[in-house]
């Protein structure tokens, strides 16, 4: 988890970064940006890392030739740190670096930040820490003000909406060999463009720790019991929802995970087992994410993933079934004289 609440602002710099594919350029400050004003302090704060207070994603700066050095932050973050460039020079060079990065047409500009913090909390270690933040979206704000026993009304066209950050990432100056903690905010990654953020600018993937090895796991599961199963076995909606649910039920129940001890007692099926490690391996080679034999189940990856499992039996558009345990308690026939299909359901008590 992230806390930011002793964090402090050492510097802060403010640059404005156009879209190159729009003949739009950079403008960069002559000097970092003199905080005074403490109220002000507290709001950027706010704006720059409340937003990261919900992220579990913990991310790592790369490079695709596995030589980190060559990853432009990496290289401009690790200079910094370790004395050997300015703050000033380090915000020029992420502004201009951002600027190369920014090349499809639909990219808006905006302005740029780049802080230097100190005492942010990461998974209960303090660490100082880079932050790069991106303002692309304004807003109307209204401004109501007292005036000789009345009010005026007033707005400020091109504002900024504190309480949404549009792009955003943290360098935490931790396991510098393994790439750094990194954690991403990208609130408008809506379009394909918009990847630019994590893959043209940052260079980013994901740590391969207990949370990503959980929830890649729960994914990969989900996917092959939907669509991984069907060319061998002929399962019945409810016989999938009943493999997803057992499957949730033992990362909830087990704090770690054991590659025979799954297979036993969710899949059940040697065969299902040989299919689903194939499946599995297929997507670890994919994505460079081994997930190995055994592993810490993450609670909260566990609870993220819960979203995405679907045990709902929709029938035509007249009832939907909500099934949460018992497959046994299910039976599915065909009523000829109706010429419609229907489920038998077994209970001890009504509520």
């Amino acid at each position: 988890m992230f806390y930011h609440t002793d964090a402090t602002i050492e510097q802060l710099a403010i640059h404005r970064v156009g879209n190159k594919c729009q003949d739009e350029f950079y403008v960069l400050s002559d000097k970092p940006v003199v905080l005074q004003d403490e109220l002000l302090a507290k709001l950027l704060m706010h704006y720059f890392l409340s937003p990261f207070g919900k992220v579990n994603e913990v991310y790592r700066l790369f490079h695709s030739s596995g030589t980190t050095a060559l990853n432009e932050i990496y290289h401009f973050s690790q200079a910094f740190f370790g004395g050997e460039l300015s703050f000033h020079e380090l915000g020029v060079q992420v502004c201009k670096h951002l600027f190369e990065a920014s090349n499809h047409p639909n990219i808006k500009g905006g302005e740029l930040y780049v802080v230097h913090l100190r005492d942010v909390q990461l998974e209960g270690e303090v660490h100082e820490a880079v932050g790069v933040f991106k303002s692309e979206n304004k807003e109307a704000y209204l401004k109501v003000s007292p005036v000789q026993g009345a009010f005026d009304l007033g707005y400020e066209q091109e504002a900024i909406n504190i309480n949404k950050l549009d792009k955003g990432c943290l360098i935490i100056n931790s396991e510098p060999e393994e790439g750094y903690k990194v954690l991403v905010i990208d609130q408008t990654n809506r379009q394909q463009e918009a990847a630019y953020w994590k893959d043209d600018f940052l260079g980013v993937r994901l740590r391969n720790d207990a949370f990503n090895k959980t929830g890649n796991f729960l994914k990969v599961y989900r996917q092959f019991v939907n669509e991984g199963l069907d060319e061998t076995f002929n399962l019945e909606k409810a016989d999938k929802i009943d493999l997803l649910n057992r499957s949730m039920d033992y990362f909830k129940d087990k704090e770690a995970f054991k590659q025979d001890e799954f297979e036993e007692e969710v899949l059940g099926n040697p065969q299902a087992a040989s299919l689903f490690n194939t499946y599995r391996q297929q997507f670890e080679e994919e994505y460079e994410s081994p997930l190995g034999s055994h592993f810490d189940i993450s609670s909260q990856a566990v609870k993220k993933a819960q979203a995405t499992y679907k045990s709902v039996l929709k029938l035509d558009k007249n009832f939907h079934i909500y099934v949460h345990g018992k497959r046994e308690y299910i039976e599915k026939g065909y009523d000829e004289e109706k010429g419609l299909n229907f489920y038998k359901l077994f209970f001890k008590e009504e509520h």
